[in-house]
Parts: C-alpha cells; structure tokens; sequence
C-alpha cells in the first residue's frame, strides 16, 4: 500500500494494527486522525496529528517505487522538484520508505545497515534491552531543547539512547542541539535502528551540510543566516530595528532554528523533513526567510502583533507567531523556493566569509608572529592528527631552521586556517615526491579522487607554502555541455598559504563581496599531463611543471596575493599532498 493516498477507512484499519508504544495517549484527543507508521516494526513511535481530508478525489501523488527509481538512477534534481511539489499527507505510509531512502544517499558507512547499530547498542550499555532508569545525554545534547514532539517516556528512552549511541561512534560531535529533535521526528515514521541509520547519514554526510556539530559551526550558521536576512528580508530586518532599537538582532538569530523546529505545527515541520533530507540545512535558510517576512506582514495588520507586544521579545514572538502560522505546509514551501538568488554557490560564499570573519577575531596577539588559535578546542587538531602529520611530513621539518615546537606551530597555524568541518577528520599523507618519485603521472593516481587535498610545498631555499585545494584533480578531465574539458575547475573555498619564512592566507578574493568581479576572479584550479595550476588572472599563484622538479609563483587576481616566494621561480625539495580519512 505503500506509495498510495489511502482514504479513511484503510486508515482506520491501520491504525488499529499499528503499535502505540511510544506515542502520548494524551496526544489523540487534539487530534482527528493518527499517523499511519511503518507497519514493518513493532516496536515503532508514533504521533497523531490533524489533517483535514476533503471529500471527493484525491490528489494523484508520486508514489515512493517512482521516487526510489530516481535515486537509483541519480536523478537528484527530479527527486528535488517532486519532494517539493508533493503535499503528502502527514499520515501517508510513504514516509516510513521515503525518508529513509533520501536519508541513506548520505551514508558513507555503509555497512551500518547490517545490524551495526545494536551491535554498538549492546557496546555502550551492555544489553539491547531498553532501561527503565534515565540515560544521561551526551554533552553534545542541549537540554532546554530535546523537544520530544508527543513521545511517550518510552519513546523519550528510545531518543535518548539513540543520540547516545551516535555520540559514542561520533566522537568528534562537541554541540548539536537539533540532533535530539531530528532523532524524535524520524521515530515518528521508522523502527528505531532506521532512525540512527538516518542520522548518522544526515552526521556523515560530505556533500551537503544537515546538522551542525560544534558549537562553531552553530555560530557560523546563525551568523550566515542573519547575513542572508539583511539582504533577502530587508523590510522585516529594519522593522525589527525600528521599534526595539535596545535588542540585538543577534540575539533573536541565535535561535532562528527553534522557529521551525519548535514553534512549526508538526504538518508543516514534516513537510519540511520532506525536503531537508535530500536537499540538505538550505530548506531551513528558506523557511526562515519566509517566517520573517510573514512575520513583519502580521505585524503590520494585527494587534496581537504589534509593537508594544513584541518589542521586549522578538525570538520569542517569533515562536510563537510560528505555532499560529497562517499558511499551509505547501504555501509556506512554495513561498520559500520561490526565493530568488539564494544559491548554494551564494549560501557558501556567506558562509565560508562568516567563518573566516569568526575564525580572524580569535587571533591571539603576543608577538608579531603569534600562534593562531581558534577561540576553542573544536578545530585545532586532536594530538593524533598532531602525530600523523609530524611523523609523516617533510615539509614542515625544516631541519636547518627550526626546532619541533616552531614545526608545531605551524601546524596550529595551518590547522586554523582550514574550513571548520575539515578539522574533524585525520590527515592522512597520499603523496609525497621523496617516496611515490616526482611524476604528475603518480600524483594523479594517488590523488585525484581525494576532495579536499592539501598541497604543501617546500623549495630547494626551504621556503614552505602551499594550497587548499577545495575540489577533486580528476575534475580536469569533465567535460562541459559542448563536450570540451573545463580550464579551470574548484570553488571558492580554495585558499593559498605561506608558512615560512612568512606565514600568511591568501583567501579566494570573492569572500570579500561580489562587487567587480570577472571571469578572472574563479580561476581556481587547471592541470592536464604537462602542469599543475592553482590560481590565475594576470599571473598563476602556483604552476608546477610535469617532472614536479620546477614552479613559479606570481600575484593573481583570483586570491590577490603576491607571489609565495621572493625570486617567483623555485625548485622543489619536497611536494607533500594530504587528503583526511572519512571524507
């Protein structure tokens, strides 16, 4: 039956057979209907929720065997334009497939899906039998907000050892307070062990960014959605600031998650998920645009909105304003893809500005040539990513000029320097030409699969500098739409750097705005069988020759740098070339 709009006798039938183990009994007097949930698990939470179903034919939806071909066939951007489109009902069966499908396109363990996730169960507490005593959170866990959405104690139990779990395989989580509420959701509409699978997908993911998982990588994205506000929501922002002069916009962004999350009926917020889990944390960038502007289109037409109501507590007016939202679940969808200019290009452009904003102001300043260290321990490296890099690397061993705590040094230097959620893997050395030989041949095949890579170089004057190189070597050989392979490939979050005798970051120059720039401005990578380029515009930041013997540097208007090393040509000691485990 799965794939179908079922009418109200079947789910009546169905609800009969399914299990109410987890769900509130206090929860189905608010509501109409029950949810309908996977009928494969007995053990399964539910949640009751109104849905006014009108009378006559139904509306003809996709049916999950449609959408699962897509996915097989890769086929992502159709699968986007359906989940959009399709209003399912918040009690239709397809969620207990559905989600889990878009959930596993995230997966980069693989063999969780074997019975991995009891086996980790039974390491962490001992049996898979489910206490009757509370489980402590992981630290990662806000508390104020592990909002349980009409779970019943047990049902709570079932979240708290989930979230558990996932911390202890997970180590490198420090603070995710949307992971509680997600975990909640997703066992409204799968078995428990489906529900950690979702998640640890939407954890691991590499391509697209779900969930936030330190306390930086939290800021950074309430600060990026506060940028994208002032620019998409101009209105609503400087209505906010007109009548609470005293009150922070800071402050109510901090908490622009919780709009949709807990103030959200649970019929929108599930056709919210819908998207999310293919599309990724930009469906909630969306969303909450639209909630600001409706918002401010309330404010100005009822008195339950108005100034004097609102202006000692906007967050908190917000949420509340969310719990009488005045338009459907497909209204507010529509109403947030409709948003123009809202790129994924633009949204990481802002992001990675954010970041790098951030990441300036924990400079610590105790001498021309301080160590730079982020604010907290989440991206400075762990003491094994320590030990494999010095263990390994050459090029930071510079023998006849520095000792091993200036190498250490530069280590922290580089290590702060890298993109937050880098940080979390371990380096690992995939080639180096004082063991693989100095081939571009070579180079390619034990790189050019890796993404990121880090390239390190040291010249025979034993200068050391380098490149962040943000995408993948083999994309030199994709072809564009007319069949010819692009010049240049990679993305703005490519960086260079000089380590010694000068340390320095030379960011991609689009990070300061997007005024004036050309075509010159995104020449980030170019390699074919001859060399090697990482930056371009009226000179090449770093050229290589094929032999790895032989490079120049010059100033390039892609990062605006001057040229890494004084004379602009140099010859290689050692090119060292990092990718991270995990990635």
């Amino acid at each position: 039956m799965v794939g179908k709009v079922l009418g109200i006798r079947e789910l009546e039938q169905l609800s009969s057979r399914r299990s109410s183990v987890y769900v509130d009994p206090e929860c189905e007097k608010f509501f109409e209907l029950p949810v309908f949930i996977a009928a494969s698990s007995n053990d399964i939470t539910t949640k009751c929720q109104c849905f006014q179903f009108s009378p006559g034919k139904e509306p003809a939806l996709r049916s999950f065997t449609e959408i699962q071909q897509l996915l097989q066939q890769s086929k992502k951007r159709d699968v986007k334009n359906i989940l959009r489109e399709n209003s399912w009902p918040i009690n239709s069966p397809i969620r207990s497939q559905l989600w889990p499908a878009l959930c596993a396109q995230h997966l980069t363990k693989q063999n969780i899906l074997d019975g991995f996730y009891w086996e980790m169960v039974h390491q962490v507490f001992g049996t898979t039998e489910l206490s009757e005593k509370p489980i402590m959170l992981p630290a990662f866990v806000d508390a104020t907000h592990c909002l349980p959405y009409h779970l019943t104690s047990t049902g709570r139990a079932v979240a708290d050892r989930i979230v558990n779990v996932l911390g202890y395989d997970c180590p490198d989580i420090t603070y995710s307070p949307v992971l509680y509420p997600i975990a909640a959701l997703l066992l409204h509409f799968m078995s428990e062990e489906e529900a950690y699978v979702c998640l640890a997908g939407l954890v691991g993911s590499k391509e697209k960014t779900f969930i936030n998982q330190t306390k930086l990588q939290n800021e950074v994205t309430w600060k990026t959605v506060m940028q994208i506000a002032k620019k998409h929501t101009k209105s609503a922002i400087a209505y906010f600031q007109r009548i609470c002069p005293g009150q922070k916009l800071e402050r109510v962004f901090m908490d622009w998650c919780w709009w949709i999350l807990a103030g959200l009926p649970f019929q929108h917020l599930v056709r919210i998920m819908d998207c999310y889990f293919h599309e990724g944390i930009k469906v909630l960038y969306r969303v909450a645009l639209v909630i600001l502007n409706l918002f401010h289109k309330e404010c100005q037409s009822n008195n339950e909105w108005s100034p004097d109501n609102i202006k000692n507590d906007i967050g908190n007016a917000l949420i509340k304003f969310c719990k009488k939202i005045p338009v459907s679940p497909a209204k507010l969808l529509h109403a947030a893809f409709s948003i123009r200019g809202l790129s994924t290009q633009y949204i990481s452009r802002i992001f990675i500005k954010t970041e790098m904003l951030l990441k300036s102001r924990s400079v610590l300043n105790s001498g021309s040539k301080q160590l730079i260290k982020s604010r907290s321990s989440d991206n400075l490296p762990t003491s094994q990513s320590q030990v494999n890099i010095q263990m390994m690397s050459h090029t930071l061993t510079i023998r006849e000029k520095l000792h091993s705590e200036s190498c250490r040094n530069l280590l922290f230097t580089l290590w702060s320097w890298l993109p937050v959620r880098i940080t979390m893997y371990q380096p690992v050395l995939l080639y180096t030409t004082e063991e693989h030989g100095c081939s571009l041949t070579t180079f390619y095949v034990r790189v050019e699969q890796h993404e990121p890579t880090l390239l390190m170089i040291k010249t025979c004057n034993n200068e050391v500098f380098g490149a962040y190189c943000s995408s993948r070597w083999f994309e030199r050989n994709v072809k564009d739409d007319k069949g010819q392979r692009q010049a240049y490939f990679g993305t703005g979050e490519t960086f260079l750097f000089s380590l010694y005798p000068e340390r320095a970051k030379y960011p991609w120059v689009g990070i300061e705005g997007d005024r004036g720039l050309g075509h010159s401005s995104e020449l980030f990578m170019a390699a074919d069988s001859k060399m090697i380029t990482i930056g371009g515009g009226e000179g090449q930041a770093i050229w290589m020759d094929e032999n790895i013997r032989f490079g120049k540097t010059d100033g390039c208007k892609t990062f605006n740098n001057p040229p890494l090393c004084p004379s602009g040509d140099f010859e290689i000691r050692v090119l060292e070339v990092y990718g991270f485990v995990g990635i």
